[in-house]
């Protein structure tokens, strides 16, 4: 832990911004998670802050507004805190969107009154979700985004209200933490017709205590524009030749459009550059982690920036150029909240310093008394030099060792 902590604090130095984690500790629970993870960890992915995200009661509202659309928000609603974000950007918490994916599930129960499930489940249809199971009190059902399944609820919600029946609800990455999320909510404001979700590690809910006609308002959709530009690709073709830039912009591509329904624009083949949108944030990241991985594998550095707009993706791109150690590497750049963050994927040649720094504690504390020994008896006796000598043999050393 000291290490590490140590470690981040020197990289974060001499790359200019706030190292969050190196790797990640998440414990992964099934293959999928284990391959990022372990991937994660072997190539020593750094979180770093570029603009630290201000996260707060306030901030979470103003976006939730800007996320679902005005229109879809009644006027009598309450927004109420249930218990309050941190203040800082969760590592765990990002990671396991990235992996996991935007589908969200929606809970609703129904308080009182006749069989209404049933004009639930058409309403939810109707908005592109899932239904996975119903019952005359109760409907689970699954959603591209949590936004999505916000946004549905509180069309349900308003159609009960019209009937005089209130109606619980609430949205989870699953659906037991949907029911669950119910419950404590139950329990925290009783029967009040409702919706409960998490934003950024908090709990919050959105209330209404009287009724209101659902709005026919469309979804508030945002794009998700993930920007890719090959670094110096003119020295690489020269090194590994135009055929293998070829080759791992299609796989990107393929990827993209494949695993990720990302949209492709701007490319062309044999370009070292290309623009996609996708459906949710959390597919745009996945596909720009997994993008850089597959490069990186093949010898190149790609910078990647996602953003709202085709320009804020590539003005989120070009951050990278301004964020390096010694030498440039694959960056991706993204917004959390009102701040600015990245995955930075350090050369091999600083994964191998910084896995001897972390393995090997011990002759690292050997290798500070050799540096130190060195130089202090250099100046001493007036050769300087001794101390680069032995800062020169000691990289030498943890590389090779």
């Amino acid at each position: 832990m000291v290490m590490d902590y140590l470690l981040r604090k020197i990289l974060g130095f001499f790359i200019g911004h706030r190292v969050l984690s190196i790797g990640t500790k998440y414990m992964p629970t099934n293959s999928t998670e284990r391959e990022y993870v372990e991937m994660l960890n072997y190539t020593k992915t750094m979180l770093i802050e570029i603009e630290r995200a201000h996260i707060n009661t306030s901030n979470i509202f103003d976006n939730l507004t800007k996320e679902i659309g005005t229109e879809n928000l009644p006027e009598n609603r309450k927004f109420i805190e249930l218990k309050p974000a941190e203040n800082r950007v969760d590592e765990y918490a990002l990671l396991s969107n990235i992996i996991m994916g935007s589908d969200r599930y929606l809970y609703i129960e129904v308080f009182d009154g006749g069989r209404i499930t049933d004009d639930f489940a058409e309403i939810i249809t109707g908005e592109h979700g899932k239904i996975i199971e119903k019952s005359p009190k109760e409907v689970l059902a699954r959603f591209l985004s949590k936004n999505d399944a916000i946004r549905v609820a509180i069309k349900i919600i308003g159609a009960g209200s019209q009937r005089g029946i209130n109606v619980r609800a609430a949205a989870g990455m699953t659906g037991a933490a949907a029911i669950e999320r119910a419950i404590n909510l139950n329990r925290e404001i009783g029967e009040v017709p409702g919706v409960g979700f998490t934003k950024l590690g908090g709990e919050f809910a959105i209330i209404f205590t009287n009724e209101f006609k659902p709005s026919k308002g469309e979804p508030s959709y945002r794009d998700n524009y993930l920007f890719i530009d090959v670094m110096d690709s003119t020295g690489f073709i020269e090194e590994h030749g135009r055929d293998t830039l070829v080759e791992i912009m299609n796989d990107i591509k393929v990827y993209m459009e494949k695993e990720c329904h990302g949209k492709i624009e701007g490319y062309r083949e044999g370009g070292d550059d290309l623009i996609a949108n996708f459906p949710t944030k959390d597919m745009a990241l996945r596909a720009g982690i997994d993008s850089a991985w597959h490069a990186m594998d093949s010898g190149a550095n790609i910078r990647v920036g996602i953003g709202r707009t085709r320009r804020e993706a590539g003005e989120r791109a070009q951050l990278a150029d301004n964020i390096k150690l010694w030498n440039p590497t694959s960056i991706m750049v993204f917004d959390v909240a009102d701040g600015i963050y990245g995955y930075f994927i350090p050369s091999p040649f600083t994964r191998s310093v910084m896995d001897f720094l972390m393995n090997r504690k011990a002759a690292v504390l050997l290798i500070f008394i050799f540096v130190f020994t060195a130089t202090f008896l250099g100046w001493n006796m007036g050769h300087w030099e001794f101390g680069l000598i032995a800062i020169l043999l000691a990289v030498i050393y943890a590389v090779t060792a």
